[in-house]
């Protein structure tokens, strides 16, 4: 299994609270090992957005979700997006998705 970040996703970690950064940056480097931790539900897709063999994903931490998919195929995670909750109502995961 390979590990893809978005660059913007760098970004975003790095405007994280303190303590909050570096436990993403750990979630996010543990994905490797468990692309299906206990923190972590899938995400229900839209049909025309749904892809056969990828699994949309997110992890909760806290106010925070770190939105991945795993690509089966491909044998590839790939990290979306990191946003807080609330506000965050995942109204833009059909632009997250549409760039796979």
């Amino acid at each position: 299994m390979r590990l893809w970040v978005e660059p913007a996703v760098i970004d975003e970690i790095a405007a994280l609270p303190g303590n909050m950064r570096q436990r993403v940056r750990h979630a996010v480097r543990d994905l490797l090992h468990d692309p299906r931790p206990a923190q972590s539900r899938p995400l229900d897709v839209p049909k025309d957005l749904a892809v056969e063999g990828v699994e949309a994903r997110r992890l909760r931490m806290d106010h925070w979700r770190v939105i991945y998919v795993v690509d089966h195929e491909l044998d590839l995670i790939s990290v979306m997006a990191v946003r807080r909750r609330p506000p965050y109502n995942y109204e833009d995961l059909g632009d997250l998705l549409g760039s796979l």
